[in-house]
């Protein structure tokens, strides 16, 4: 299983969706690696601080800003995982496109707003040009930073909105906006690894992360 996660739209949480994922799988006994396509290197650094902190499971890292590079290299190793989990920059980049071009699953965080939304377009053309060279990639979109109210109306329009792409499907699973993802990712942990100042867990993120992932694989 290869699972790029990317949008064209930078700061709507794909890394910390990346690495939320990867250590919950690496957690479930599966044996990940977490492929940073980000010139950034953002999640590699929060694997890092989570190697250095003594944290087990570990998880495999590597860091290829260049598309030829990323693609080389997972199809050289690819073997050796259960699962890959590719995070790739905001933007359209070589690396974006390879990852698009390996993933058997793209995940695509969008926040509610009408920027974010408004940047699909972009994106959806790149589905379509990838759809155009292979058969068999997934692309799922779902709302993250999502406001906490049940009723919000701006959840309900940005929804409604990349509903109406065709070259997405659009899961109604959602992850708001809360401290434990920023926190615990930003550590290299997943929510179910995070205590806040009293010690206790975010129990609703935990079930929010835990629908997404099964909604996914």
């Amino acid at each position: 299983m290869i699972l790029a996660v990317g949008n064209t739209k930078g700061g709507v949480g794909k890394t910390n969706t990346s690495v939320s994922i990867a250590a919950a799988r690496a957690k479930a006994g599966k044996r990940v690696w977490l492929v940073d396509g980000d010139r950034q290197k953002t999640a590699q650094k929060a694997i890092t601080l989570r190697a250095e902190s003594g944290i087990l499971p570990g998880i495999a890292c590597s860091a290829y800003s260049d598309g030829p590079t990323l693609r080389a290299q997972v199809l050289q190793q690819k073997d050796l995982y259960d699962e890959i989990i590719i995070d790739v920059g905001g933007r359209d980049s070589t690396a974006m496109r390879a990852a698009m071009m390996l993933a058997d699953v793209m995940l695509v965080p969008f926040e509610p707003g009408n920027y974010e939304v408004w940047a699909m377009d972009d994106l959806a053309e790149l589905v379509r040009e990838a759809h155009s060279h292979r058969d068999g990639l997934k692309v799922y979109s779902f709302l993250n930073k999502a406001e906490p109210k049940e009723d919000s109306e701006d959840n309900r329009d940005a929804a409604e909105v990349v509903s109406g792409y065709d070259e997405f499907e659009h899961l109604p699973q959602k992850l708001v906006k809360r401290k434990a993802f920023s926190q615990s990712a930003g550590n290299g942990l997943t929510v179910a690894e995070w205590r806040n100042k009293h010690g206790k867990r975010d129990v609703v993120a935990i079930q929010e992360l835990d629908a997404l992932i099964a909604a996914v694989f």
